[in-house]
């Protein structure tokens, strides 16, 4: 599975207010495409770039398809992803004349998506989250903020001025991806990865923002570390975040860093 350092995405799109809503483009879903990724999955590929509008289709056809899975049948599990959805199955329990597994549950996934979308609410939850920036908690702050032709003071009021939509878990338990980043802030990955970054650390990339859950190596600009744990295996749900979630991070000083933190397995 790739680190987030090594997550090519496009720059995250802001979704135009006057779009239309999921339920009202389920024509759009004719653009969809099914490829079998091994005997026991289906992936559906909604679109070609990370942004709100491809990224509330996802949840969409997450929510359609769970909405329609049996007890005892093929389906074991889905899974949105950025641009994606993946449709574990259990072949075994596929009709055993006929077609193939894969093309039973195609036709199946094809069926399903030609029915209207479901309405999605507008807006999960608003998730406050707890930052400090700069210094040693965001090595890389003053170089984004040259690299972007601002001032760090700026670069952290845009990061922090509006809500960010957690799109998907990646990488690593409870480790968010979340956009779109105001398109000022537009830098890539570092030239150099790091070998180790900090668990807490909130780094951006091509559009998106990030909060590496434990530490490990990473190529991202980390300009901020929250105090937070955002994944624990001993609650229920042991993710802190759902998807949808709406993300706001509030800057904090290091004293209040060390007041917040939390600790990790």
């Amino acid at each position: 599975m790739n680190h987030p350092a090594e997550v090519d995405v496009d720059n995250a799109a802001t979704l135009d207010p006057g779009a239309p809503s999921v339920a009202e483009r389920g024509a759009s879903l004719a653009h969809a495409r099914i490829e079998a990724v091994g005997d026991r999955c289906l992936l559906i590929r909604l679109g070609d770039t990370v942004d709100l509008a491809t990224n509330r289709t996802v949840h969409a056809v997450t929510a359609l398809i769970n909405a329609h899975i049996d007890a005892d049948g093929p389906i074991v599990e889905v899974v949105p992803a950025f641009t994606t959805v993946a449709v574990h199955y259990q072949p075994s329990r596929c009709p055993r004349d006929g077609d193939l597994p894969s093309v039973h549950m195609t036709r199946r996934i094809e069926a399903l998506l030609r029915q209207d979308l479901p309405a999605l609410a507008d807006a999960g939850r608003t998730i406050e989250i707890p930052a400090c920036y700069g210094g040693d908690y965001g090595p890389d702050l003053e170089d984004v903020a040259r690299r972007c032709g601002l001032e760090p003071e700026e670069v952290i009021a845009l990061h922090s001025g509006a809500p960010l939509t957690l799109y998907a878990f990646f990488f690593s338990p409870g480790n968010p991806f979340a956009g779109p980043l105001d398109p000022r802030l537009n830098v890539k990955r570092r030239a150099s990865p790091r070998t180790r970054v900090e668990a807490g650390s909130v780094a951006i990339a091509n559009g998106i923002s990030s909060i590496y859950q434990s530490a490990s190596p990473g190529g991202w600009n980390v300009i901020a570390r929250t105090p937070w744990n955002l994944f624990r295996v001993d609650q229920q749900p042991p993710t802190r975040l759902r998807l949808g979630d709406q993300l706001r991070f509030k800057p904090i000083s290091p004293d209040e860093f060390r007041d917040l933190l939390e600790p990790r397995p």
